[in-house]
């Protein structure tokens, strides 16, 4: 017998995105928080899992005063005036996984 039950996953970012998350619910809205939250909402979109992180992603939204358009249109923007995300060596460095 085959059970219909979905099993969540856990993603395998998920430990260190919680920290990320933690720092978003007691931060403010500046360019490099909102290309996070923007960042992370991609991330666990349709993401069968990790429902904490989704609801504290929702709540930083909430706080923040924004819908998820209006956070993209602003990261739309943050991005297209330069990179905020640069490694150690100043090379772009992208993390959408």
């Amino acid at each position: 017998m085959i059970s219909n039950t979905r099993r969540d996953q856990q993603h395998p970012q998920e430990r260190e995105d919680r920290s990320v998350i933690n720092q978003l619910i007691s931060g403010e809205p500046t360019d490099y928080n909102l290309t996070e939250l923007g960042r992370l909402r991609i991330r666990y979109h349709n993401f069968p899992g990790a429902r904490e992180l989704q609801k504290d992603l929702d709540l930083v939204l909430q706080r923040w005063g924004l819908t998820q358009e209006e956070l993209f249109k602003k990261t739309i923007s943050i991005h297209s005036e330069g990179s905020l995300h640069r490694n150690r060596s100043g090379e772009e460095q992208q993390d959408w996984s």
